[in-house]
């Protein structure tokens, strides 16, 4: 099957789902044909352009008024990742991106800190999960944060068409949230990946511990970690006690995975910690991971690894690199498919569009893997038997 063919079946079998007249399943279908196609900016009106719309009219009343239901896209999406990239390799990898705006009128915008540029911008914050897996990697779940500002005025949200189910939620609170759709729906993943905006969040790892969801998530430096005496002590102070006890010998150079540019090669070190008041799941240890630049030593991250006892250290390692996809889907998005550059401003609006969007992606990913006879495909997890080292690969215990 082309192409083409397979998209036009892919989007009509999912508009039958959301659908009842055939107008907006139309429109559907050519909205998504537009994200993917060459458009300079993907909002409605040149995407009305290239499509050959008189005007962007069915597009807007598709994303603003038509009666349909986003999260059934979204578990579209998801089944269809799934079905084609799910593996038991698989990795779930939160993290947020950003939407500068301008005005306060767009549902949850806000004057709030922006990863794009490093400081306070006004913009939407969205956190997402990527999943990836050796066959490829995608979006599959989505949230759009309201701050407390937003999410305790009345009107605002009469406005922005809020529903009243939502309310004030934490980001590590939203991934929780998914995660646990996640498992409600049965998505195959062998770990949680997560920078440490997430990593240092007691809840999200203490909704790991209990549901022994395994995880590698990048942690700050002065993470409270048990010491040998019962106290805590930081992430940082391990590291200085390490290089005191071992010197330059701590560090082995590994390579967490293949990027744009070759392997990502670092320095790694490894020690058994506990985050301080948190037991590991049943059958689980905790590890720190401490990452440490080749070019630049003064470069240094920390990962808290929660994982069976048992589990080889390059896996972690490997966990801890792919974290990088979801960088990838967002910069994809992003220049590519429009992430960004919607032109609505309510609740069911954003989340139809970002939907669509993660659609439009899933089918890119999709296409990639089907040409597996073309692309040596990169395993996310290696086999526990690779890449051992007698002296710095011994099982965690």
């Amino acid at each position: 099957m082309s192409w083409d063919a397979e998209l036009t079946a892919l989007t009509s079998r999912i508009a039958d789902r959301l659908f009842k007249r055939p107008e907006p399943e139309a429109t559907f279908g050519d909205l998504v044909r537009g994200l993917l196609a060459d458009v300079p900016r993907k909002n409605s009106w040149q995407l009305a352009d290239h499509l050959g719309h008189p005007s962007a009219n069915p597009i807007e009343w598709l994303l603003s008024r038509a009666p349909w239901d986003a999260e059934v896209l979204r578990d579209e999406v998801r089944a269809y990742v799934v079905k084609h990239l799910g593996g038991p390799d698989g990795v779930l990898i939160a993290d947020d991106t950003q939407a500068i705006k301008k005005g306060d009128r767009s549902v949850g915008v806000a004057r709030q800190y922006c990863g794009l540029t490093g400081q306070v911008e006004n913009c939407q914050v969205m956190p997402m999960f990527t999943y990836a897996s050796a066959a490829g990697n995608a979006f599959i779940n989505r949230r759009l944060y309201l701050p407390e500002g937003w999410a305790g005025d009345a009107e605002r949200r009469r406005v922005a068409g809020v529903p009243e189910r939502v309310t004030f939620a934490t980001k590590p609170q939203q991934v929780i949230d998914m995660l646990a759709e996640e498992q409600r729906a049965g998505t195959p993943f062998r770990y949680l990946a997560a920078g440490s905006g997430y990593g240092r969040d007691p809840g999200l790892r203490a909704f790991c511990h209990i549901n022994e969801i395994a995880y590698v998530m990048a942690v700050p430096v002065d993470l409270p970690l048990l010491d040998v005496r019962g106290g805590s002590e930081p992430a940082g102070h391990v590291l200085d006690r390490l290089l005191a006890q071992a010197g330059p010998g701590l560090w082995e150079r590994r390579s967490c995975g293949e990027g744009t540019k070759g392997s990502r090669a670092y320095d790694w070190a490894v020690v058994a910690a506990r985050p301080a008041g948190q037991l590991p799941a049943d059958g689980h240890t905790h590890t720190l991971l401490i990452r440490r630049s080749v070019s630049d030593p003064g470069d240094v991250e920390f990962f808290l690894a929660h994982a069976p006892t048992g589990t080889p250290i390059t896996e972690l390692i490997a966990v801890a690199g792919p974290r990088w996809k979801i960088e990838e889907n967002n910069e994809t998005g992003k220049d590519l498919l429009g992430l960004t550059e919607y032109q609505v401003r309510k609740w069911d609006g954003w989340h139809r569009h970002v939907s669509t969007v993660m659609l439009a992606l899933a089918f890119l990913a999709v296409s990639r893997a089907q040409l597996a006879d073309q692309i040596t495909p990169e395993p996310v997890l290696p086999a526990a038997d690779q890449g051992k080292d007698p002296q710095h690969q011994e099982s965690l215990s």
